[in-house]
Order: structure tokens, then C-alpha cells, then sequence
């Protein structure tokens, strides 16, 4: 029995005063008194109309997201227009926030809006908004800027609102989106005002790259896959921590990153490593539950060609209580690029046997495809 598509869950947050600053010259809109001398002289931010042109741009494709949002002017009344343009479109409000609003809001908002398991945070502001996401990112979190502040010197912005809607678009009908990590940095404003420009660095978070991801697939004969399973297995292997304990899953793809640390494998099985070191081959289930439950553990798996299932195909030791044991943050995916391309629908797909675990696992998840590469894949 097939099931239904989750749709694609949106935390929709908008920095109200975002851009007030440019047409009174004030070289940004971080300063409240600076904020409260550009309304005085009758500027206003037109935050609401860009995210209203990005979204509205999806037209009837807005039925397919599931739109998370602030009170008021923070996403409530955006959504509001939306819905008068679109009626089948749908939103939820989630928290409240101070009037006017503040850098504390758009943060707890941000918090409130990951905690509810959002695929993609979308926010509307500049730089000074980014620097407010980022210091609560979580690890893994997708995030896409909307550009409408005076200041947009980091890379989380997309070019324009309908570079939004065009990502939104391929996310909504199942595309594989290549994500990247973005750079934050903000002008310290008074410096800018004084016509210095000093930049800082603040982080990083990951975000969707404006690129179809099938365009970039090339095809390939076998010493071009192998080279990038190679790739893949040398990311993984760099990113290990010295102490961690990995669940090595079964398939060719995970035997490559055995190979490289020059362990033996169980190609049909499940081995465990600890420190980069085998201490566990071809585990059984109950096995995996123990270690799970005594120790922090990540799991590595692949996707199985030509079915696109991560779970509940050939690895049915990863049974449902040590997928929860592990944590669903804790699972890393891996495939090449032309594999993923060649599945039906170009969706990974879930049969832990658990209906709430399914539900939990469906929607995006992030799977590594080469060096410092990866894509967001549709999951259900």
C-alpha cells in the first residue's frame, strides 16, 4: 500500500523592520533608535511584499507546503494575503512576540520553529537577521534567506524572491536539491556609516543551492562511480570522530569507507567500529539495541538501487528501537549522485515496520554524494 506524501514543512519567520534602513541612508536597520528615526521620516520596510512575491509565485503549489509561522507582522499577516491570493493554502501560528519586535523574538522564534521539525527555516531579513538564525541554528538545519535587508554580504540569501520560489518549487515536486554550507557575515554598521566597511565572520548554516540537482549528474561508466563512492567513503572518514561509534550498514557504498580505514567488512551485514576500529562484526539486532542504549552511536547507511529504501530492506537489524535508540539527527545517508537520479520518483523510502517511526523519518533528508557534497532527497 502506497502512502501519501508528507509535504514539505516550512518555518516561515520575517524580520519586520529588515531594509528601513537603505532608502533613509542609514546603512542598515540593526539600530532601534535608527529604526524609530527612518519611520518618523516615513519609510517602511517592504519585507512583506518580497515574501509575498516568493510564495505567491508558487501559485497552487503553496497546497503543498505546510507552513509553520510567527504572530503578526513576524509571518501571521503575510500568510493572511497569501491565503486571500490563494484560498487552498493553509498556515499555522506557533508563539507569541513582543510590539515592535525584537532580535530576541526572531531567536526564540527560530528555536520554536526548529523544535516543531521544520525541513526548511525561511526567513526574510539581511544580514543582522542571518546573525540572529545562526547563533541558534540547530546542526543540519536548512535554512534559506529571503533577501530584504540593507546588508546582505552572506551567502544563506537567495538572489532574488523568485529564486525562492524556484527552489521551493523543485522541493515541493520531489527534485533532489543540492545543499551547501553559507557563510554568515555582517557590516558593523557604525564603521559603515563612517564609511569604513569591516566585516565579520559568524558562522556558517546550510542552505539550498539554486541548481538542479539532476542537470549536474553526468553520466558515467563504472570508474567514475567508483571514484566517487571513493570520495564519499574519505568524507566520511574525515568528518569521524576519534572516539565514535559508527553502526557500518550493509551495501558497496558503506564496504568502501571499511576499505579505506582497512578493516574487514561484512558486505550483507552490519559491523561496528569504535575509534575507527572493528569491535563488533555482522551484529545482530539485539546487539546494535545494547550498544545504542549504552553509548552515543551514529549509523551509516545506503540507499538500495533501483527501490530507493534506506531501511526495511537487507538491514533489518536496524529494527525500529535502535533507529530511536541512535536518533534520526544521527543517521548519515550515502549515495552517489547517478544512483539517486535512477530511483523512481527520486524518493528514498522507509518500512521500519513502525507507522509512527515511518511518519517521523518522512521528508527531507540530507544525503552525501561526494567530498563536502550533498543533496536534500524526499523521503516517505
Amino acid at each position: 500500500m502506497s502512502r501519501t506524501q508528507r509535504k514539505l514543512k516550512v518555518g516561515l519567520l520575517l524580520n519586520p523592520m529588515a531594509g528601513l534602513g537603505g532608502p533613509a541612508a542609514l546603512k542598515g536597520s540593526d539600530d532601534k533608535q535608527l529604526v524609530a528615526e527612518a519611520m518618523a521620516l516615513g519609510y517602511t520596510s517592504h519585507v512583506g511584499d518580497r515574501v509575498f512575491t516568493a510564495l505567491n509565485g508558487l501559485a497552487e503549489r503553496l497546497q503543498g507546503l505546510e507552513v509553520l509561522t510567527a504572530p503578526g507582522s513576524m509571518g501571521e499577516t503575510v500568510c493572511e494575503r497569501l491565503q486571500q491570493s490563494v484560498p487552498a493554502f493553509s498556515f499555522q501560528v506557533t508563539g507569541n512576540v513582543q510590539s515592535p519586535t525584537s532580535a530576541d523574538d526572531t531567536r526564540r522564534m527560530a528555536r520554536l520553529l526548529q523544535s516543531e521539525g521544520v525541513d526548511l527555516l525561511l526567513f526574510a531579513g539581511g544580514d543582522g537577521t542571518a546573525r540572529d538564525i545562526v547563533d541558534v541554528a540547530e546542526v543540519g538545519q536548512v535554512v534559506l534567506g529571503i533577501p530584504c535587508g540593507v546588508k546582505m554580504h552572506s551567502g544563506v540569501f537567495a538572489n532574488n524572491p523568485e529564486s525562492v520560489t524556484r527552489i521551493l518549487k523543485e522541493m515541493i515536486d520531489g527534485e533532489l536539491v543540492t545543499v551547501m554550507e553559507g557563510e554568515v557575515r555582517d557590516i558593523d554598521e557604525a564603521s559603515f556609516r563612517e564609511g569604513v566597511v569591516r566585516t565579520r565572520h559568524y558562522g556558517e548554516m546550510w542552505v539550498p543551492e539554486e541548481l538542479r540537482y539532476i542537470q549536474q549528474v553526468k553520466a558515467g561508466g563504472k570508474e567514475v562511480e567508483a571514484l566517487v563512492v571513493d570520495e564519499i567513503a574519505a568524507w566520511v572518514i574525515e568528518n569521524m570522530e576519534d572516539d565514535e561509534t559508527w553502526f557500518i550498514g550493509s551495501g558497496s557504498t558503506p564496504a568502501a569507507i571499511m576499505a579505506q580505514l582497512g578493516l574487514p567488512n561484512t558486505l550483507l551485514g552490519v559491523d561496528v567500529i569504535r575509534g575507527r576500529k572493528l569491535v563488533q562484526p555482522d551484529a545482530r539486532e539485539d546487539q546494535l539495541f545494547s550498544i545504542a542504549q549504552a553509548e552515543p552511536c551514529r549509523m551509516l547507511i545506503t540507499v538500495i538501487g533501483g527501490q530507493g529504501h534506506i531501511f526495511g530492506r537487507g538491514n533489518q537489524q536496524f529494527s525500529s528501537r535502535v533507529i530511536q535508540a541512535v536518533g534520526a539527527d544521527r543517521i548519515q545517508v550515502i549515495a552517489t549522485k547517478s544512483k539517486l537520479a535512477a530511483l523512481p520518483g527520486k524518493r528514498l523510502l522507509v518500512d521500519t515496520g513502525d507507522q509512527a517511526l515511518d511518519e517521523q523519518l518522512a521528508g527531507f533528508m540530507r544525503v552525501t554524494t561526494g567530498f563536502d557534497d550533498s543533496v536534500l532527497c524526499p523521503v516517505q
